[in-house]
């Protein structure tokens, strides 16, 4: 009998070399326009449509319904207590009371653009005031009537110090104190009416006035200036900034007493008092490039919504640990108007908007779309072999989506290589196909789709192998 000598047992298998960790990305953090190689993983360079509402989550933003179409172009909204005014260029003066339109007024011009606020002084109760350079007029809460003791072409209506202040030209107006109607009363009282030429280096005119609790600021093309003291022995003017203005007088949006502001080049932050500020803004500033003279700017108690190219709206996240910037397409406002935490739009096609927790835009999908940094190891010219992607997103059902890779910095040279219909289900995982790039230094991820969807995380896992 031959003896056995059993076999050896073999070594355990090391792994292989330079397998990493998976690499996740939970934390969406918005857009960033710098060099795209050196941003963090959890910002985007491209993105429409997408919205930080549910931060760290990323997700589709809200959707809107129509309220209303009036001609073809919103020139003006107001509100008087809880009822939202708008006037279009059917040349007609609208009122929504939250449920039915009412006609006010017909026969107004059909493209000049209104400004409004509310004053009372010694009227019997608040009143809506607009003005457009051509008329001035007030809303009771019964009817429209005209305000009387304008200046001619008074434009930019808005209140400070207990009077209602407007502009022709370069001049700065004021009415009596509490007195509406009163605008060339010149007894020498501190009651008086207030006028003045406002002086600039280029000659222009005034075209923006925003009074606050403290202050007026008067904003031309390339200048700001504010307004001190509460009666015209003391009313004292002061030039904040010269080369820095204001595009219109729809042009900025005031959130917790902070001032933002959309000049020829960018957004500036502006405190008051002090230098306008655009470092909030830099981080997209390739999308401020080029803005044309229909800007406009509103807010809500989170955001700040900036139109800055047609069919273009950039909307800051200002809430505390999120500070993110997004990218919506597809509407294109004319004035945006918060009315009880609701955001309101009339836009260039005359509808009257109303941005709700709806998943679609009156009835139709919303597309959208995101893109990644490129990815690559921490050297960059280390090479890597990419072993797996996959995505955990919820996908309602009736939402498609699509994933693209691409191989290079930036450029539109990205391939489809997964589609996915949703399921329903909450949380779904998507594996995405690496084949195509398997060994690729840089690879960037585009996922675009129609229908509303919540991106929660997107995990890579690499190999690294040697230099170049």
């Amino acid at each position: 009998m031959v003896n056995y000598v059993p076999r050896g047992i073999p070594a355990i298998a090391e792994p292989l070399p330079g397998i990493q960790e998976p690499i996740s990305i939970r934390q969406w953090q918005g857009l960033n326009t710098f060099d795209p190689y050196s941003i963090a993983e959890s910002q985007l360079t491209d993105m429409s449509n997408m919205s930080t509402s549910d931060y760290p989550a990323l997700s589709v933003r809200s959707g809107f319904s129509v309220l209303g179409t009036f001609g073809s172009r919103v020139l003006g909204m107001g509100a008087w207590k809880s009822e939202l005014h708008v006037i279009a260029n059917d040349g007609v003066w609208h009122r929504w009371n939250g449920s039915t339109w009412t006609t006010l007024l017909t026969g107004l011009d059909t493209s000049a653009e209104w400004s409004f606020t509310v004053f009372q002084g010694n009227l019997d109760d608040i009143n809506l005031i607009g003005v457009n350079g051509l008329v001035a007029k007030r809303y009771d809460g019964s009817a429209v009537v005209d305000l009387g003791g304008v200046p001619a072409g008074l434009k930019y209506i808005t209140t400070y110090s207990n009077r209602l202040w407007g502009s022709v030209g370069k001049e700065l107006h004021a009415c009596a104190l509490d007195q509406p109607t009163e605008w060339a009363t010149f007894a020498g009282t501190e009651e008086d009416s207030f006028v003045k030429d406002m002086e600039s280096t280029r000659g222009e005119d005034i075209n923006f006035l925003s009074g606050s609790l403290s202050r007026l600021t008067i904003g031309l093309k390339n200048s700001i200036h504010e307004l001190y003291g509460d009666l015209p022995s003391n009313f004292m003017v002061k030039l904040i900034v010269d080369g820095v203005g204001v595009i219109n007088n729809k042009s900025s949006a005031t959130q917790e007493g902070i001032m933002r502001i959309i000049d020829e080049r960018t957004i500036y932050d502006y405190a008051g008092g002090n230098l306008p500020s655009a470092e909030f803004s830099q981080i997209v500033g390739k999308y401020l490039s080029a803005m044309d003279t229909n800007v406009s700017a509103g807010s809500d108690p989170d955001r700040l919504y900036f139109r800055t190219h047609t069919n273009e709206i950039m909307v800051y996240d200002s809430r505390s640990g999120v500070n993110c910037w997004s990218r919506w397409a597809n509407i294109d406002p004319t004035f945006f108007y918060v009315l009880d935490d609701v955001m309101y739009i009339g836009d260039s096609l005359g509808r009257v908007l109303k941005l709700d927790s709806s998943t679609n835009d009156a009835g139709s999908p919303v597309s959208w779309s995101f893109t990644t940094k490129p990815f690559t190891n921490p050297t960059m010219s280390q090479r890597q072999r990419w072993l797996k992607l996959w995505l955990y997103a919820e996908i309602p059902v009736g939402t498609t989506i699509n994933i693209y890779l691409s191989t290079t910095k930036d450029g539109n040279d990205f391939n489809l290589v997964h589609a996915v219909t949703g399921s329903g289900s909450k949380v779904e995982r998507i594996i995405i196909p690496v084949r195509s790039v398997v060994l690729e230094n840089t690879v960037r991820v585009k996922i675009s789709g129609t229908g509303p969807a919540k991106i929660h995380e997107l995990v890579r896992q690499i190999r690294q192998l040697s230099l170049f």
